[in-house]
């Protein structure tokens, strides 16, 4: 009886061992390859999943997750004879558990392999100028060979950084000493721009203010022009209307001499001047007329005394 119920305890252990193994529980996110009797089955995905104890087995887990593989620090030259440090990262994710199963041996080894030579034969065909300004076209080159080759080991290159180039001491000295360099050539050049910029707008200012002042001293002399022509036609209206009415009215003529008199009597009476003698202008007019008297008399007398 008790060897019975040991061997059916044995059975029965066997059997819940045997269940066991059979079911496979797979965490969301990985990858388990299945091989049945040493050969390929089967990918199980996430979720629950049962398979065949002793029969099948699982060769191999994997992760969809992104990876990060770290390209080790190595020394290359580049097209400038320059030795030179660089590292980098490369990141995939696996696409394809099968092929990464089986056509490679460790996609993570083969791809930081690939990345060294691959960085190694870039670097070779750039100047150090280059390398250390295109960084961008660089980590495009990378990730373009690395994806070529990945794709047959079901890996996808999603994206390859460089994380550091050293360049040597000397090397670095000499490349501040171009780039103040540099930065006081194009201070200058920066400067001498601005000063023949500053002389243009010097030189194309004194052409416009020169232009203006000729614009002005033609308008003015347009001005003054018309001005004297409008004069000119007033005093030629005002004349006309003169004789106009000098013709109609004799005793026109007597009355604006007789206006200016008054006004040059009243401008004279106006001075403050000392030597001065006010006559009216019949007083003149006698005056005049003995002096004309006068003038005969002595012109006939002389001529009787003559004669006898």
């Amino acid at each position: 009886m008790t060897e019975t119920v040991a061997i059916t305890s044995a059975i029965l252990l066997f059997a819940v061992v045997i269940v066991a193994k059979g079911i496979k529980i797979v965490p969301q996110a990985d990858l388990y390859v299945v091989e049945r009797l040493g050969k390929y089955n089967r990918v199980l995905t996430g979720g629950l999943h049962f398979i065949i104890p002793i029969v099948d087995s699982v060769a191999k887990k994997l992760t969809t997750k992104e990876q990060m593989i770290d390209i080790p620090s190595q020394t290359v030259i580049t097209k400038d004879n320059v030795n030179i440090t660089i590292d980098g990262i490369v990141f995939c994710a696996v696409e394809d558990a099968k092929s990464a199963t089986y056509n490679v041996v460790d996609f993570k080894s083969a791809i930081a392999n690939l990345a060294m030579t691959t960085l190694r034969a870039e670097i070779g065909s750039m100047e150090l100028d280059a390398t250390l300004s295109n960084r961008d076209v660089l980590n495009a080159s990378l990730q373009t060979a690395l994806g070529d080759a990945s794709a047959n080991w079901g890996v996808k290159i999603t994206r390859v950084e460089i994380s550091d180039i050293s360049v040597p001491k000397e090397i670095e000295r000499a490349m501040n000493l171009q780039m103040e360099a540099e930065r006081e050539k194009r201070a200058i050049e920066t400067k001498a721009a601005a000063d023949k910029a500053a002389k243009i707008r010097a030189a194309e200012a004194y052409k416009q203010e020169q232009v203006l002042k000729a614009e002005a001293i033609e308008r003015m002399a347009d001005a003054q022009k018309y001005e004297q022509e409008k004069i000119a036609e007033g005093q030629q209206n005002a004349m006309r209307t003169l004789n106009e009415a000098l013709g109609e009215n004799t005793e026109a003529a007597k009355f604006l001499l007789a206006k200016d008199r008054i006004a040059a009597f009243e401008k004279l009476a106006a001075s403050d001047s000392a030597n001065k003698v006010i006559l009216p202008y019949e007083v003149t007019q006698m005056i005049g007329s003995m002096d004309i008297l006068g003038d005969a008399i002595f012109k006939g007398m002389k001529n009787g005394g003559t004669h006898s």
